[in-house]
């Protein structure tokens, strides 16, 4: 039997304001109903997400669905890119991700490189997937920390791939112990 994680990247939230705690958008919040559909059926034990705000509001119903509560775990945080705690500009944030995808442990003074946010993400992971060994279980997070976790057990995750998801997106991973053996897409781009 394997372990599923079902990787569900936030939808949609505001460009303006603090990384902690922005919502959803309108779409954001349409889109998480959506998530809730695709994934309601997966015999879901345990629903676990970012503190961020976007990415709990992203699968709150499917804890919900299951009368459970989701489990926030500060690990899962997003990588911290500069000391502010507000969003960077999409100007910005491309050739910070560029340099980082390049140099995995380039980062900006007090923020993070992909090599420590990986490396803290994948620890989490791998507590994970020992704690619910053969269940299926959802994780709220990010493009640049998801990016990261898939990419240690796989470099083909790699910018482009990050470039390549949607707010929100959703991909099933199954796990024999720690290693992967199948990514599949659940969300599709039309959604």
């Amino acid at each position: 039997m394997n372990t599923i994680v079902y990787m569900v990247r936030h939808g949609d939230s505001p460009k303006e304001g603090n990384e902690r705690t922005r919502g959803l958008t309108e779409k954001g919040y349409e889109d998480a109903c959506r998530v809730t559909e695709l994934l309601k059926d997966k015999k879901i034990d345990i629903v676990v997400s970012s503190p961020y705000r976007r990415s709990i509001l992203t699968i709150e119903k499917i804890a919900l669905h299951i009368r459970k509560e989701v489990e926030v775990i500060e690990g899962l945080r997003e990588r911290v890119f500069s000391s502010s705690s507000n969003r960077l500009e999409d100007n910005e944030l491309g050739p910070l991700l560029e340099k980082s995808f390049v140099d995995f442990n380039f980062s900006l003074e007090d923020g993070e490189s992909n090599a420590a946010c990986q490396k803290r993400a994948v620890q989490v992971l791998k507590e994970l997937l020992h704690t619910y060994k053969d269940k299926n279980m959802v994780i709220g997070t990010h493009g640049a920390v998801m990016t990261l976790m898939m990419n240690y057990f796989d470099s083909s995750f790699d910018l482009d791939f990050l470039y390549s998801t949607t707010k929100p997106d959703i991909y099933r991973l199954a796990f024999n112990d720690e290693e992967l053996v199948s990514v599949e897409r659940v969300w599709e781009k039309t959604s």
